[in-house]
């Protein structure tokens, strides 16, 4: 299915090549609105970001909890210890740009949504600062897409056959 976006002056949309380059380039990565609920989405990114498939260093926003996966978790962009090379998303749409604003504020180069969230408001602020935008992808399925975790098409590398007893 493909999900048609309004269209954001200034930006195309990044090739995969351009997140690739993106994802390389990243040391350290924000996550906003992660949460403590391990069935959650961004839990899930959060292990496997953690986990030895990434060697990002990662830090948690989240005002509501002060630990997430042994993790400190920061109430806002401005408390984390470092300044991110990219803030990646996870909070309603409607949140984005206040979000895009304090991304910018702190000197981050990238800002990077979750699959669902789309913002224009949001983009043109990150656009506007000459951040790096990636909106509507999940971090998680990218990283291991080019990093062999996923084929390009977005399936697990295993042989996968309909056959029985073969």
């Amino acid at each position: 299915m493909t999900v048609t976006h309004e269209p954001v002056a200034g930006w195309t949309e990044p090739t995969a090549s351009d997140r690739l380059e993106l994802l390389k380039k990243t040391k350290t990565i924000a996550m906003v609105g992660v949460s403590a609920n391990s069935s959650r989405p961004s839990n899930f990114v959060a292990t496997y970001l953690l986990s030895s498939s990434s060697d990002y260093e990662i830090h948690f926003v989240n005002p509501t909890v002060d630990e997430i996966l042994g993790q400190p978790c920061h109430s806002t962009l401005e408390d984390l210890p470092v300044t991110p090379d990219m803030v990646n998303v996870f909070r309603r749409s409607e949140d984005l740009p206040e979000v895009a604003e304090q991304a910018v504020a702190i000197g981050a180069q990238s800002f990077w949504t979750q699959l669902g969230l789309w913002n224009v408001e949001a983009a043109t602020i990150a656009v506007q600062a000459d951040l790096d935008l990636v909106m509507d992808r999940c971090l998680k399925v990218e990283h291991a897409r080019f990093h062999g975790g996923l084929h390009l098409g977005g399936f697990d590398t295993g042989v996968i056959d309909s056959r029985l007893g073969k």
